[in-house]
């Protein structure tokens, strides 16, 4: 495996391939925690790991260095991810320094009792010399916490980005050229829509302020480094942060004996118009993960669920709270749904949609038991209606 970076500067970090559930991320495709080792008159540690990784962190940071030259072990995020190795690597670098700002620092006092741990503070724009290479630090608050950091070489054109463009996505390789690009960037889009989409506001700061900075490589704590597709990934960084939709028509659904699934089908139908691509999602042959990414970039939602005990079906709520929580923003949509002695599905959709302040195009569409023809056309005419608006939101 090549794990250099540059001269002197490489890769330390663990390839989780076989975790699946990252607290509620489904990581189909496993897991990378980056850490990088950057050796020079004075030599850093920039990340570490999870804690039960901790031992094969020092072993790589042994193979490559004495572990006694190193000074400096940076945290960019102390999440415990990227931090639960920390004080297992403090104690075995003796007179190692802790660099990261001051609300990390207060985030892991919260985590561990550093009394002990020797810290140097930085802030915006500081400077930290290593020989021939320097480290500065630039705060990225809420991308994706408060305490976040991203760490620059000036003289690599160099960004140790922390979670920022990152994927959950183990690989034999460590380079986004050595991958294939269509799966890293889904990747990257996947992560983003779950970890990152609340935040637009600040990713849009933090990409105003890299605007002068050079970069040649992009080094995230997660996943590949991008070396070869810069461009392509602060591009895409740009469009998620405006949540910019594709002409794409989304209908997402949970069904109790097939009336809400003709429907959301019947819908589905009507959205077939040329240059609109269209999705069908079952709330629970899908996971949340993939419903997140996929509304990321859509334009037009038909959203639907059957009557449950006066309510909608348990994960078409959990799918909609999970995107209140992630609050994609600048969708078109409606609620749909079956019930029968009692309502409450589509009507329950109805007002969570409301609450994401999304345009709602009409009000709810319902079918008594099982949907009739004209109910069935009525579907259709709303399918077409949501790829119009779609085609409409991308001119």
């Amino acid at each position: 495996m090549n794990t250099t970076l540059c001269e002197n500067i490489d890769w330390v970090g663990r390839v989780d391939w076989s975790v699946r559930d990252f607290h509620s991320y489904d990581a189909e495709h496993g897991v990378t925690y980056n850490a990088y080792l950057v050796r020079d008159e004075q030599t850093a540690l920039v990340d570490a790991v999870r804690a039960p990784y901790a031992d094969e962190l020092l072993r790589k940071v042994a193979a490559l260095c004495d572990p006694a030259s190193v000074r400096y072990v940076v945290c960019n995020h102390a999440e415990l991810d990227h931090a639960g190795a920390l004080p297992e690597v403090l104690r075995a670098l003796p007179g190692v320094t802790l660099v990261c700002n001051k609300r990390c620092a207060e985030a892991l006092a919260g985590h561990f009792d550093t009394s002990s741990w020797k810290q140097r503070i930085v802030k915006p724009g500081d400077t930290l010399p290593l020989g021939r290479r320097s480290l500065r630090f630039l705060d990225t608050p809420m991308v994706h916490w408060p305490e976040s950091m991203f760490t620059y070489v000036p003289e690599e054109k160099l960004l140790f980005s922390m979670d920022a463009f990152g994927q959950h996505y183990a690989s034999a390789e460590r380079f986004d050229d050595q991958t294939p690009l269509a799966a890293v960037l889904e990747e990257a889009k996947t992560y983003y829509a779950n970890i990152i989409m609340p935040y637009g506001k600040a990713v849009k700061t933090c990409l105003e302020r890299l605007a002068g900075w050079e970069i040649a490589t992009i080094a995230p704590s997660h996943g590949v480094i991008w070396r070869t597709h810069v461009a392509e990934i602060l591009a895409a960084y740009r469009d998620w942060a405006d949540c910019r939709p594709k002409a794409k028509v989304l209908v997402i659904f949970d069904t109790m004996w097939e009336s809400t699934a003709r429907m959301a089908e019947a819908i589905l139908d009507g959205a077939d118009l040329p240059g609109v691509q269209r999705k069908l999602l079952h709330v629970r042959r899908v996971n949340l993960t993939r419903i997140a990414a996929e509304v990321l970039d859509a334009a037009a939602v038909a959203f639907g669920s059957a009557m449950l005990h006066g309510g909608m079906m348990p994960m078409a709520a959990a799918a909609l709270t999970h995107l209140e929580n992630l609050r994609p923003k600048g969708k078109a949509a409606f609620a749909f749904g079956s019930y029968g002695w009692g309502r409450g599905g589509p009507e329950g959709v109805d007002e969570r949609l409301r609450n994401l302040d999304w345009q709602i195009l009409r009000e709810p569409l319902r079918a008594k038991y099982r949907p009739s023809d004209e109910v069935l056309d009525e579907c259709r005419a709303a399918g077409r209606m949501l790829a119009e608006k779609a085609l409409e939101s991308c001119r």
